[in-house]
């Protein structure tokens, strides 16, 4: 068995108009106040590799182009669409009138486990990843039509942003591709 790795052109990657074109996936992610560049940059990566929809960057997160957006996000704000919006409890309000189940990812009273969670069949959703000490701010929080928490087992009981969202993203993926 060859366990050769793959050159980048044999990766059947999409060129960025393909990438456009595409059909996404009805994920649409929300960046609520994150400090941090290079998580952004990060969640933008994962976005691109799982098609998603769109992203908003609200409150203090910031917007491409920036260096260190970049960095990490390695031409992905080049290919996910993205919009910013100052508040992300209006974004929240707007995105539940579209008929969007809004979901804050989070730790909180009567949260569902991911590993519970059952997409349903051809319902749009929007995760919203809070700041990196605050979470995602309890106003948000109230207006969400869930929590979903990731379990965790150790001591710390946090996870960055860039891999609460790899983990959340790759679970819905998951599971709306296989309805």
């Amino acid at each position: 068995m060859s366990k050769r790795k793959l050159e980048n052109n044999e990766l059947n990657r999409l060129t960025v108009d393909e990438f456009k074109e595409a059909n996404k996936t009805p994920i649409i992610v929300v960046l609520d106040n994150i400090r941090s560049l290079n998580n952004i940059g990060s969640v933008f990566r994962t976005s691109d590799c799982f098609l998603i929809e769109k992203i908003y960057l609200c409150g203090i997160t910031a917007k491409p182009p920036h260096k260190d957006i970049n960095k990490t996000a390695l031409g992905s704000t080049e290919t996910v669409v993205w919009e910013y919006a100052s508040s992300t409890v209006e974004l929240v309000k707007q995105l539940k009138k579209e008929n969007t189940k809004v979901i804050s990812i989070e730790q909180a009273e009567n949260s569902i486990m991911l590993n519970d969670f059952e997409s349903q069949p051809n319902q749009r959703y929007a995760l919203i990843f809070g700041n990196e000490v605050k979470g995602v701010s309890q106003e948000v929080v109230n207006e969400s039509d869930m929590v979903i928490e990731i379990p965790q087992f150790g001591s710390k009981h946090s996870f960055n942003i860039s891999v609460s969202a790899g983990i959340v993203i790759w679970d819905f993926y998951n599971k709306i591709s296989t309805k």
